[in-house]
C-alpha cells in the first residue's frame, strides 16, 4: 500500500473543476472595480490563484478529509476513502494549503488577507467539528454561497481599488452570494442517501427532494429580480434587460427541471446555474461607471 499520494490523487483531492466558480466571481469583481486592468496583471493573476487554486482547493481538501466517511457511501471512488490518499495526508495537504493561502493573500495587501482569512475559517468550520456547518443546509449553504461567490467578488473590488469597495459592488456581490444558496441546495441532490444515513441534514433530506428544487429555484430567482430592480435604478436599462433576459432562460429551464428534480438537478446545475453566472458579468459590467465615478 502506497505511503504517500501520487500527484494525481491530490489534483482529484483539490477538485479542478470546483475553482471555476470563485474565480469567476473575483474576474467579476476585478470588472466591477471600475479600475484599469494595465499594469495590474501581476496583482489579479495571483488574485485569481488565491480565489480558485489555493482558497477553493483548501476548502476541498478539508471537506473531503472530514466528509471520508459520508464519501465511503455516497462516492467510494473518492481519493481519500479509496486509499489513493493514505493515513493522514488529506488533513495535512488542507493544512498545507490553507498557509499556503495566507501567504499569498498577506502579499496581496491587508484587505485581502482579511478576506482570504473570512474565506479559510468559514471553509474550515463548513467541515470541521465541532461546528462543522454542514450538517445543516441553511448555515452550510450560506457559508459556501458566501465563500464561492460574494467574497472573491469582493476580493477581486478590493485587489483593483487597493480599499473597501464600493457600496453598490457589496450589495450585488452580497445578492448573488445569497442566490448562490440555491446553488448549493441543487449540489446536495447527489448526495441524499449518504446524507441522510449519516446525519447531515441538507436541505433535500430536510425538506424531500420536491420542496428543496423549488425552493433552490426560489433562491436563485429572487436575489437576481432585486439586481434587475437595483441596475433600473441606478439608469442601467440595457443592462437590467441583460440580467432579465438570462432570468426568463432559467425559468424555462427551471420549469423542466421542476417535473424530476431528483434526477436533473446536476443538469440544471450545467444549465441555469451558466446562464445565472453569466448574469453576475453583466451586472458586473454595469457597475464600472457608478464606481469610477464614485
Amino acid at each position: 500500500m502506497a505511503t504517500t499520494p501520487a500527484p494525481s490523487a491530490v489534483v482529484e483531492l483539490l477538485k479542478p473543476i470546483t475553482w471555476f466558480a470563485p474565480m469567476w466571481a473575483f474576474a467579476c469583481g476585478v470588472i466591477s472595480s471600475g479600475q484599469p486592468a494595465h499594469g495590474q496583471w501581476p496583482v489579479i493573476a495571483a488574485g485569481v490563484l488565491l480565489a480558485g487554486p489555493l482558497v477553493c482547493a483548501t476548502s476541498q481538501a478539508a471537506n473531503d478529509w472530514f466528509d471520508r466517511h459520508v464519501d465511503a457511501i455516497n462516492e467510494p471512488g473518492r481519493p481519500i476513502p479509496s486509499g489513493r490518499i493514505p493515513g493522514r495526508w488529506g488533513l495535512y495537504l488542507a493544512l498545507g494549503w490553507t498557509l499556503l493561502s495566507l501567504l499569498v493573500a498577506a502579499a496581496l495587501g491587508p484587505w485581502i488577507l482579511g478576506a482570504a482569512l473570512f474565506g479559510l475559517v468559514l471553509a474550515w468550520i463548513y467541515s470541521a467539528p465541532p461546528l462543522r456547518l454542514k450538517k445543516n443546509g441553511w448555515w452550510g449553504n450560506a457559508a459556501v454561497g458566501l465563500c464561492y461567490e460574494g467574497l472573491p467578488w469582493f476580493t477581486g473590488a478590493a485587489v483593483m481599488a487597493a480599499a473597501l469597495p464600493d457600496r453598490r459592488v457589496l450589495l450585488v456581490a452580497l445578492l448573488y452570494s445569497i442566490g448562490a444558496h440555491g446553488i448549493m441546495t441543487l449540489n446536495d441532490f447527489k448526495s441524499v442517501e449518504g446524507d441522510r444515513r449519516m446525519g447531515l441534514l441538507s436541505l433535500p433530506v430536510q425538506m424531500g427532494t420536491d420542496r428543496a428544487a423549488r425552493f433552490a429555484c426560489l433562491v436563485m430567482a429572487v436575489p437576481q429580480v432585486v439586481v434587475i430592480g437595483l441596475l433600473l435604478a441606478w439608469e442601467r436599462q440595457g443592462h437590467a434587460a441583460l440580467v432579465a433576459a438570462l432570468l426568463a432562460g432559467q425559468f424555462a429551464l427551471m420549469a423542466r427541471f421542476l417535473k424530476s428534480p431528483r434526477e436533473r438537478a446536476a443538469w440544471y446545475n450545467g444549465t441555469g446555474t451558466t446562464l445565472y453566472v453569466l448574469g453576475m458579468l453583466v451586472a458586473a459590467f454595469a457597475l464600472r461607471p457608478l464606481v469610477g465615478g464614485a
